[in-house]
């Protein structure tokens, strides 16, 4: 697993996102797993998702799914854009670390094969709900350890 700060600046440390991504892994039974973790800057994530997904602007998290690589090993890419949560965590009133959180969480159940309506529905689905409890038991267990 890897995490790449593509030139932006986030308050929460490469290995603590690559913990957290871990941490779903294993909650989803996921024993082999070569994930990719990018965040990148706002014009960097418009790009993307104009070439991958015909949408306009930049987006909160980009998830590119391979599936299994064929010996057993998840393989995905996943792309976070630290502005958008800033953005969303005072939309939200929660902080810029637990939106960020929550965005590795959101990605990697993506990459785990999870999916989510993309209205008004989407935070009433069972993925919104399982990573809201795998983010609540992250955030417990941090402020714990911390």
């Amino acid at each position: 697993m890897t995490v790449t700060l593509d030139g932006v600046r986030t308050p929460v440390a490469a290995s603590r996102l690559e913990a957290l991504s871990r941490s779903v892994l294993r909650a989803e039974r996921v024993p082999n797993a070569m994930l990719s973790i990018t965040l990148l800057s706002s014009r960097a994530m418009a790009r993307l998702n104009l070439r991958h997904l015909a949408h306009r602007g930049p987006t909160d998290v980009i998830t590119f799914a391979l599936g299994d690589d064929g010996s057993g090993v998840l393989v995905a890419d996943i792309y976070i854009c630290p502005d958008v949560a800033r953005q969303q965590a005072r939309e939200w009133g929660v902080g810029v670390r637990e939106e960020l959180a929550r965005l590795v969480v959101h990605g990697t159940l993506h990459a785990c094969g999870w999916d989510h309506p993309v209205d008004g529905a989407r935070e009433s689905s069972e993925m919104w709900k399982r990573q809201e409890r795998l983010l609540g038991r992250w955030l417990a267990t941090s402020s714990t350890s911390a």
